[in-house]
């Protein structure tokens, strides 16, 4: 039973301190939540060199087998010990990683410009799930399809060629109807956010303790 009390009452005493440190400006409170906070850095930390070692566990165990994918494996594996190599070479002879450092080299002409890469590639696969979700097959959809048609034509110069009302109109449907949809959305999730916070910090749901 221990293994599961002292996990709970941890996460409670965590959390409560927490929630309290944002409305009561007591010293107290606010120095035990402070030092929770270097805490959880530290626990943040070893989790990463956890993440790390994981990673090298599971793919070296998937070259090594020759399972499927395996060449790419050994590119995540290489690149992710080249990336932490010449960082830790950079913090040992130069103090950090700053800009004109060797990792900044890496972050800036290799890594950038592949992120981009795979979100110009994600873009086909956006406008696939838009052109099917285009389809007036009802009201709804029907006036997803004339807003998301007027945006995009008010959002090049052709719309702006055609008339100057649209840019305009392209301007109002997101400044007043999507921003109101986008902050309906935002409160529903905070909402989804604190009720799933609070059911960890007393204990009803225990994801950290693996379904117990």
């Amino acid at each position: 039973m221990l293994q599961v009390r002292v996990p709970i009452l941890i996460t409670i005493f965590v959390g409560v301190f927490m929630i309290l440190k944002f409305f009561f400006h007591v010293p107290f409170i606010k120095g035990v939540a402070d030092e929770l906070e270097q805490w959880c850095l530290v626990a943040f930390a070893m989790a990463i060199v956890l993440g790390v070692a994981n990673i090298l566990r599971i793919n070296l165990r998937v070259v090594m087998k020759r399972r499927k994918d395996w060449p790419y494996k050994i590119v995540l594996v290489f690149s992710m010990l080249v990336m932490a190599g010449v960082g830790l070479f950079d913090l040992i002879t130069r103090g950090d990683v700053s800009v004109g450092s060797r990792f900044q080299y890496l972050f800036e002409y290799i890594l950038t410009p592949l992120s981009a890469t795979v979100f110009a590639l994600l873009a086909f696969y956006i406008s696939s799930a838009a052109f099917r979700a285009f389809r007036a097959r009802n009201i709804r959809a029907a006036l997803l399809l004339i807003s998301a048609s007027l945006v995009m034509i008010g959002r090049v110069p052709l719309g702006a060629a055609i008339s100057g009302t649209l840019p305009k109109l392209a301007d109002w449907i997101m400044a007043v109807p999507n921003t109101a949809g986008q902050r309906g959305l935002i409160i529903g999730a905070a909402m989804g956010v604190i009720a799933t916070g609070l059911r960890i910090i007393f204990g009803i749901e225990r994801p950290y303790l693996k379904g117990e």
